[in-house]
């Protein structure tokens, strides 16, 4: 039974994010029955990471078997074919070894959190950036994430829902830079806890505006007390972005 590896690209507005559920529009849900349509099969997609609604992705895998063997190509056209009113693109596919997992096998994931820092809201990029009007201090910003790297408890930093057994993550990279209007936060891991990278990304914010000291985040992080942390970034500001095996 041949499996299949894609890299898949969504824009996560008007999708219940990535998880199916029966009564919502999921990008899971979505792609599966793309694949059904031209295969006539059901298949379970399993994927690197779950984003929530919202959160789009440029580089979000997945792996799914099929009984029948086709062409690479041929899957990623047929998929698209039947995404083509959709807001996911398949970008390409690879036939992996079966011991090769989407999840499991991955070493570190990769995020992405968008800033528009500037005055006036956008009109093309409202679901795809956190429109922040104040001046933000990126300098600040940074000194502030490097606190973050390394491993640590993240308990505040994790949401109420976060089902991971333990709050123990190893950060390995925050970086911030400016392109123009755009502010970018880029952080990469292993793994993440839930909304974790939101949390984050809204507290550096509070730095960036002056409102915190980068003392007080480190206060936040050492109180390992999700209450003493700052807002929670809107989920159309983050992007999954690639995936390390």
């Amino acid at each position: 039974m041949p499996r299949y590896k894609l890299t898949i690209e969504y824009d996560g507005t008007g999708y219940y994010g990535w998880q199916r559920q029966n009564d919502f529009k999921t990008i899971q849900g979505t792609i599966e029955s793309a694949i059904k349509s031209f295969s006539g099969q059901e298949i379970e997609l399993f994927a690197a990471g779950r984003t929530d609604a919202g959160v789009h992705a440029i580089g979000q895998i997945a792996h799914f078997d099929l009984d029948k063997e086709f062409p690479e190509w041929q899957i990623t056209k047929a998929i698209n074919f039947y995404l083509k009113d959709e807001g996911i693109v398949i970008l390409d596919t690879k036939i992996v070894n079966e011991s090769f997992h989407a999840r499991f096998s991955a070493h570190r994931r990769a995020y992405c959190y968008k800033i528009l820092n500037r005055s006036s809201r956008s009109a093309l990029d409202a679901h795809r950036a956190w429109h922040v009007k104040e001046a933000l201090d990126i300098e600040k910003m940074q000194q502030a994430a490097n606190l973050l790297i390394g491993h640590h408890d993240f308990s505040s930093f994790r949401a109420a829902g976060c089902q991971a057994s333990s709050a123990q993550i190893t950060l390995d990279e925050v970086k911030i830079h400016q392109e123009g209007q755009l502010i970018l936060i880029n952080v990469k891991a292993k793994s993440f806890l839930y909304h974790m990278v939101r949390n984050i990304a809204g507290s550096l914010v509070e730095v960036g505006k002056g409102d915190i000291t980068i003392e007080k985040l480190n206060g936040i992080l050492e109180s390992r007390n999700r209450q003493m942390a700052c807002v929670t970034a809107p989920a159309h500001g983050l992007y999954f972005t690639s995936v390390k095996y």
